[in-house]
């Protein structure tokens, strides 16, 4: 929890309360559903929370914002960016029952009213977004081609509405098709060891592939 308050020191004593309780919600249901691994569940807010926040280091969100979590998992990136902007909607898609049900669980706990959870595969749902988050479900190729219609026109942000994707590692060749792909390395706003290969890849609404 300090490494949380460290990049953000303006949370509110609810926010605080929120992201404490991660740990025990996590630690409780992965004993039942295993959805993240035995070795990061003790470090989960190194690689799981914190990297989920990386996103809005890149691109805060403004109030009355739509963002759809592809792939949510356990709910990554999605809970812990819901927590930090209460104003915003959140809708967290996943294939895996299971998964979903931790997920649904862990809002509940958290009593996040800004977050919906569907167990679907994305290209079912409709609707359209300011933002598309993820956490490397899939080559950028494939994952743009199961969001391509989902995000909104309008923007709200000043920076064009698209894709916020986590990924880690070279991606030059993954994004050499998409010449107007930004990457956020994420050890320019964490310190950690971890960071040092992770990045926030951001794809605009008016991409080529």
């Amino acid at each position: 929890m300090e490494l949380i308050s460290k990049y953000f020191p303006q949370l509110t004593d609810t926010q605080k309360s929120q992201f404490q309780m991660l740990q025990g919600l996590y630690e409780d249901w992965n004993l039942k559903i295993n959805v993240v691994s035995r070795k990061d569940i003790d470090e989960l807010y190194l690689r799981h929370v914190l990297h989920s926040l990386g996103i809005s280091k890149v691109q805060p969100f403004l109030p009355g914002a739509k963002i759809l979590d592809v792939g949510t998992g356990g709910g990554f990136p999605g809970i812990p960016l819901a927590i930090l902007y209460p104003e915003v909607h959140f809708h967290l898609v996943d294939s895996i029952g299971k998964k979903i049900k931790v997920v649904e669980e862990v809002v509940e706990g958290l009593q996040l009213k800004n977050v919906k959870v569907t167990n679907a595969r994305v290209e079912t749902i409709s609707g359209k977004y300011d933002f598309i988050v993820s956490r490397a479900v899939a080559q950028m190729e494939t994952f743009v081609h199961w969001v391509n219609d989902k995000i909104a026109k309008k923007s709200l942000h000043d920076r064009k509405n698209g894709i916020l994707y986590l990924k880690g590692g070279d991606l030059t060749e993954e994004l050499k098709v998409y010449k107007n792909a930004v990457v956020f390395p994420l050890g320019d706003y964490f310190k950690e060891d971890f960071f040092e290969t992770k990045s926030v890849v951001y794809l605009p609404l008016k991409f080529k592939g």
